[in-house]
């Protein structure tokens, strides 16, 4: 297994892995623009999983200068349960802590229960005290 950080370059593979994923969902925000514009704001933050050059795990993260945001940890079915998942969260956990950043936030889909578990049992708390607002401007709310 090899691990470096994504680049745009990955975009194919990364959204062929994206949609087979259960419990992901992709919007329009998933565009090459849009990864593209994300990885350029915060770079060295996000990672991809490699066996003999195919992409096999994705990891996204960003900060806003106080908190952290990790999202679309994805990994393919033939190689969960090997550690991957836990690798890329700690890479990911890594750079955004050289970044200055200590806490960090995820989302999942409530009906993700295989996301859910693995959040858990990888020391993350879910929030029962703050809920989430969105506001898009435009004519898309599903961005």
């Amino acid at each position: 297994m090899h691990y470096r950080p994504m680049t745009i370059d990955d975009y194919d593979a990364t959204i062929a892995l994206w949609s087979e994923s259960e419990g992901v969902r992709l919007r329009e925000a998933d565009s090459w623009e849009g990864i593209e514009k994300y990885l350029l704001r915060n770079p060295g933050l996000s990672f991809v999983a490699e066996v003999d050059g195919q992409l096999v795990g994705t990891i996204m993260a960003g900060h806003d200068g106080k908190r952290g945001y990790v999202q679309h940890l994805s990994v393919a079915d033939s190689h969960r349960r090997k550690g991957t998942a836990a690798r890329l969260v700690s890479l990911c956990l890594e750079a955004l802590k050289r970044e200055g950043i200590l806490k960090s936030h995820l989302m999942t889909l409530p009906e993700n229960e295989a996301a859910k578990q693995f959040w858990a049992n990888q020391g993350w708390a879910c929030r029962s005290d703050i809920q989430l607002y969105s506001f898009v401007k435009g004519d898309n709310p599903n961005v």
